[in-house]
């Protein structure tokens, strides 16, 4: 993603589907203000295993989420560590956590800091009502011609349920430069990425930890 042209903390729709989620950033519900309601879920993110076989990229690459109840919504926080310095990373609620990966549906960015650290926060639907769907198939706009150029019409699909979450290198440079491989993915929003770094793959495939955390509402 551009910096010049992206917000770093906005959300974004997917760009095959129409996705589940209502975004109505900073509201609380008076009971979840009082205390009442779901208590919020952490648990961790872990190196994708497809960096098994290049032990020198980002070894010590790991990450904690919470997930907050906001009544209509959830306020999900990251932060990831271990991570190369002064580097953007795209962020990902996704099907399975390896790859094909399946559904995916844009965050926005992480940045590290000078230390390797980078934290965000996302306010959206994430939790076991997470899903994509696509009643039918209509045209779409192609606003990016890149390694994986947008596509139109869409494909047709009923809802598909999303629990797992990814982190990318927003770059392929970026990831060659840390020793990690080069290879390009569609996982930001000119669909021109690096590799995937962190995962949720510390879970089931078919269990992903978003279907652990309950509906406020």
């Amino acid at each position: 993603m551009k910096k010049s042209t992206h917000s770093k903390w906005t959300s974004s729709g997917a760009s095959i589907a129409v996705l589940c989620g209502v975004a109505l950033a900073g509201f609380v519900s008076p009971a979840h203000a009082r205390g009442g309601g779901p208590s919020p879920s952490t648990f961790a993110m872990v190196r994708s295993p497809a960096l098994n076989a290049v032990p020198d990229c980002v070894p010590t690459a790991s990450g904690t989420v919470t997930i907050r109840p906001g009544g209509p919504v959830e306020v999900m926080t990251v932060r990831a560590t271990g991570l190369p310095p002064n580097t953007d990373f795209d962020f990902f609620v996704i099907q399975q956590p390896n790859g094909p990966f399946g559904m995916s549906w844009y965050q926005g960015d992480i940045e590290t800091n000078g230390d390797g650290v980078g934290s965000g926060k996302f306010i959206g639907r994430f939790n076991i009502e997470t899903f994509v769907v696509a009643p039918g198939s209509v045209p779409a706009p192609l606003t990016f011609d890149n390694a994986f150029p947008s596509v139109s019409p869409n494909p047709a699909t009923g809802p598909i349920q999303m629990y797992h979450l990814g982190l990318w290198f927003n770059s392929p440079d970026d990831a060659a430069n840390a020793g990690c491989p080069n290879g390009v993915t569609p996982f930001n929003g000119e669909h021109n990425a690096g590799v995937q770094v962190l995962n949720t793959s510390n879970f089931p495939d078919l269990q992903g930890p978003l279907i652990n955390v309950q509906s406020s509402q």
